[in-house]
């Protein structure tokens, strides 16, 4: 049932944020009340006035999914307060059509600020998007390499048997794991070409991606410890961090040592080193990229 007294407080709430301007209407004539007029929300909606004061009193039917997403348009909600009107309103909300590649001005400007922390952030389906100088001595330098070659999953699922992540039972686990959030992604992206295309080109290259993709487990990624052996620091440890990016699907991955930690003194002395090489493309073998540091993990 749509909990309408919930409901009205957060149509209300959502239009008294806005001003005229936000939307693209003329402010003209004194407002008793901060926000918009709800003669002005219903003209943004394309809906009756009446049925819209209806609503903000709690007394209206069950709104469709159709006004839903207008009302959402007109009070210019993010994706999760669009998700939360649909559940007051007792309606599954609307798939997202796409993940956004788009990084924010904040989330460039927090990676470069992780000057002695390795970070970068990845996509729906593992692309990466951007990353800071640290980042490069574990995922290489990725500026000269084509952005369809710059996804974590074709990395892992092209490397041989004889190859990290395949003879360790941790970052086995730990690509299982990869593997169930891409199919959240897929569920939550089902009209999105890059993510449906990753997934068939998979089931179709790799045996090991299909059996996992058909234990049909869809999870979120969640912190882990990873230890590797770097080719310039030595051994290495440290907490992996997944964290997710409200409204754009995108996770921000960030190395985190230990504080006075020797994982943390040898990120130090890598930051030092400034960039890594580039990676390069392997030739003609169709493996995309060379292994990378980090994928010597054990």
């Amino acid at each position: 049932m749509p909990n309408r007294d919930d409901l009205a407080m957060f149509l209300r709430s959502k239009r008294r944020r806005l001003r005229p301007s936000d939307v693209g209407l003329p402010d003209i004539g004194p407002r008793r009340t901060p926000g918009l007029r709800r003669q002005e929300v219903a003209q943004l909606a394309g809906m009756s006035v009446d049925y819209y004061i209806r609503l903000e009193q709690a007394r209206g039917s069950h709104p469709s999914r159709q006004v839903l997403a207008a009302l959402a348009r007109a009070l210019m909600l993010t994706a999760d307060e669009r998700e939360y009107l649909f559940r007051l309103a007792d309606q599954s909300p609307p798939p997202v059509a796409s993940p956004s590649r788009e990084i924010s001005p904040g989330i460039r400007n927090l990676l470069d600020s992780l000057s002695e922390t390795p970070a970068y952030v990845v996509d729906a389906k593992y692309d990466v998007l951007a990353w800071n100088t640290l980042a490069t001595h574990f995922i290489g330098d990725l500026a000269a390499v084509p952005e369809s070659d710059r996804n974590m999953i074709r990395w892992v699922f092209r490397l041989p048997v004889t190859a990290m992540p395949w003879t360790d039972d941790e970052a086995i686990a730990f690509t299982w794991s990869t593997v169930a959030d891409l199919r959240a992604a897929y569920a939550r992206y089902p009209a999105d070409p890059g993510v449906q295309g990753l997934v068939t080109e998979m089931l179709g290259a790799s045996p090991r991606f299909a059996q996992m993709w058909q234990a049909h487990d869809v999870e979120s990624r969640r912190p882990l410890v990873k230890r590797i052996d770097h080719p310039s620091a030595g051994p290495l440890e440290f907490e992996c961090q997944v964290l997710y990016i409200p409204d754009t699907s995108q996770r921000l991955i960030t190395y985190c040592a230990a504080p006075g930690s020797p994982t943390q003194a040898a990120f130090r002395l890598l930051a030092q080193l400034g960039k890594a090489p580039a990676v390069l493309a392997r030739p003609a073998d169709n493996s995309a990229i060379a292994p990378r540091p980090a994928q010597v993990a054990r």
